[in-house]
Formats: structure tokens, C-alpha cells, sequence
């Protein structure tokens, strides 16, 4: 069993994406999931999972209860060498002092003959410390495993406005990373963003790997987006594996130039009412055939939007498979759709 500490608020939505990385996710705190296995080199390539450890088990959200728990967990180790241990309080919740869990666990391994190693261990034990709600339930949560993979936090160096070709209205490569996770991005996979805009959700797919293909309407985001693909695809990605092929052309996500079952999957950020120039009527038309038309060349697809759409999805061939809501500011929530082919 592993133990997963997700990122950010939403953990239905980060739980969602770490599937796609790991089987058998389930949460069991605040911040906090176990999961039967996990692909590391996939993991390295996720948005709001940030860190995988090997788990040692669980016990009460206390630093005595840890440090009994560890003296019974590693009676049996077969691991030497030096060690760290760090400590977490998930979002604060559970008041532990995560300098003294830090102590008291670390001086449990230094008597079983561990050395102490705080910049280059061989080994790192994560104790996380949760309290909260899970499904109307109250949980108080201490998780203790061996480290043993991390995501690479490299988002903050292709901020939208960083890249060679902005525009506002852009999706921040956090999220479009977890929204092409969830899609099945990954090496061997090929994803088509049909309304690819300035490229951000390829960008992001191209960096774990998967081949990606986009179109859009305008020539001047073919142009933009070929820029930035360019830039950011180019070797191999901070994840560790090769950046995938692209290819970008002009054209109609309503009529695309592609095979029945082409690619892998879809995923497109839908344009929205309120910013779009796009008449209401003209929207929902362009919207229905992106739809319609995704569905005869992939049987997986993730459509981000300011509305649902749920009805549209249905009518093309879709089925539900999860949906999100994500408030990004006061006037604007995201509706996140994950759908699969009906049979």
C-alpha cells in the first residue's frame, strides 16, 4: 500500500487525477489517500498529488501514537543507511507539533541504528498528520510511510504570461496538467485538443509524454501555439521522460480532419458566454458538434467550461463518468466533465 498527500483544496478532484497515476485510490483524511500501487515515473508527472510513500500504517493523530506505531513497523525492517523524517500538519488541522513528531520519530530509528542525514538520506519517513471530515465522517488521521517518489513543482516556470505566446483567458498549466492526467495523457498516449488556443492543455500533455495534435479556428493561436509547443517540447521533460510529438493546424472542432477513433482522447476548454463573442445559439452549436465530433475519434474526453454542458455530452454519445466544480473568483466556476463512451 502507498500513501498519497494531495495538493491544494479539492480532493475528490486531485484523487481523480492521482488515478490516473496510481489503482486503488481512496481517501481516508483531509490531503491524505492510500492506494494499492503506483506508477512512480507517472506520479513525477502530477498536478495535486505531491509526494507517494511506501505505507507503514496508520494510527491516531497524535505524535505518542506515531512513534508507537513506527516502533512496531519497522521491527522488521530490512532497510540501513541514513535517514530524515518530515513531518506534516495537512492544512493545519490537526495542531501537532511538526517539530517535535520530527524528534520523537527520528530518535525511534536512530535507536534501531539509523544514522541521521537532513540534506542527502537514504531514506525519508513522511508522517502526516490529518483531522477533518471524509464523506460526513470525522477522521483523525497519523500516516507514516518510506518517501518514495515525489511530482516534479516546476508550474510556476510556464505561467501563462511567461510563455512565448500569451493571451489572456489562459489555463494555468496546474490545472490543465491534472485535466490532461485525468484524460490519459502519458507516453504511448495521443490527446487532441480540437479549440487548442494558445496550447497550454498540449504543453502540458507533451510534458508526460503523450503525442498531441490541436486545431483551432484562428491562425494567429495555430501560430502561438506551434510557438510555445516549440519551446516547452523539446528533449526531455522535468518529469523524466521524452516530451511527446505535436502537431497544430487550423481547423473546425465541429468537422475535424481526422479518422474515426484517431486519438485517445479529447480535451478542450470550452469558449465561455460571458467573455466569448460567439453569439448564445452559435456556442451551443459549436459546442454540440466539438462534442459529437470528439466522440467519433476518441472514447475518452474532458471538457472544461463555465457551464455543464452535462445534456449536450449525453446527446453526442457520452457518458458521465465524474464532474467538477471548481470556483476560480467570484464571478466564474469551472465545471470539469470526465466522459467516456456509451456503449
Amino acid at each position: 500500500m502507498y500513501l498519497l498527500e494531495f495538493g491544494g483544496e479539492d480532493d475528490a478532484f486531485a484523487a481523480c487525477e492521482a488515478a490516473s497515476a496510481a489503482s486503488g485510490v481512496r481517501r481516508i483524511a483531509p490531503g491524505l489517500a492510500v492506494a494499492r500501487g503506483v506508477v512512480p515515473e507517472r506520479v513525477r508527472g502530477l498536478a495535486y498529488t505531491q509526494r507517494a510513500s511506501a505505507l507503514l500504517g496508520r494510527t491516531d493523530a497524535d505524535v505518542e501514537s506515531a512513534r508507537a506505531l513506527l516502533e512496531t513497523a519497522i521491527a522488521d525492517t530490512d532497510r540501513t543507511g541514513s535517514i530524515a523524517v518530515r513531518a506534516a500538519d495537512v492544512h493545519g488541522s490537526s495542531g501537532v507539533s511538526t517539530a517535535a513528531a520530527e524528534r520523537a520519530l527520528g530518535s525511534v530509528l536512530v535507536e534501531r541504528g539509523f544514522s541521521v542525514d537532513l540534506e542527502h538520506p537514504d531514506h525519508v519517513l513522511r508522517a502526516a498528520f490529518s483531522v477533518g471530515e471524509i464523506d460526513g465522517e470525522s477522521v483523525a488521521v497519523c500516516a507514516l510511510g518510506w518517501l518514495e517518489t515525489e511530482s516534479v513543482r516546476d508550474f510556476g516556470t510556464r505561467a501563462p504570461t511567461d510563455k512565448p505566446f500569451f493571451q489572456p483567458g489562459s489555463m494555468d498549466p496546474l490545472f490543465a496538467r491534472a485535466v490532461v492526467n485525468i484524460a490519459g495523457a502519458r507516453p504511448g498516449a495521443t490527446v487532441l485538443d480540437p479549440m487548442c488556443g494558445t496550447g497550454g492543455v498540449l504543453v502540458e500533455a507533451g510534458l508526460v509524454g503523450a503525442t498531441v495534435l490541436g486545431t483551432d479556428a484562428q491562425e494567429k493561436m495555430v501560430t502561438g501555439a506551434r510557438t510555445n509547443l516549440t519551446h516547452f517540447l523539446s528533449g526531455k521533460s522535468p518529469t523524466g521522460v521524452p516530451t511527446g510529438a505535436f502537431a497544430v493546424a487550423r481547423g473546425d472542432a465541429t468537422r475535424l480532419p481526422l479518422a474515426d477513433d484517431a486519438v485517445d482522447a479529447v480535451v478542450f476548454d470550452a469558449p465561455y458566454g460571458r467573455q466569448s463573442k460567439i453569439e448564445r445559439h452559435r456556442l451551443d452549436d459549436l459546442v454540440s458538434g466539438a462534442l459529437s465530433e470528439a466522440r467519433r475519434v476518441a472514447s475518452r474526453a474532458v471538457v472544461v467550461a463555465d457551464r455543464s454542458w452535462e445534456s449536450a455530452a449525453e446527446e453526442a454519445g457520452w457518458e458521465l463518468e465524474a464532474r467538477f466544480e471548481r470556483r476560480v473568483h467570484r464571478s466564474l466556476t469551472r465545471h470539469v466533465l470526465v466522459l467516456t463512451a456509451s456503449e
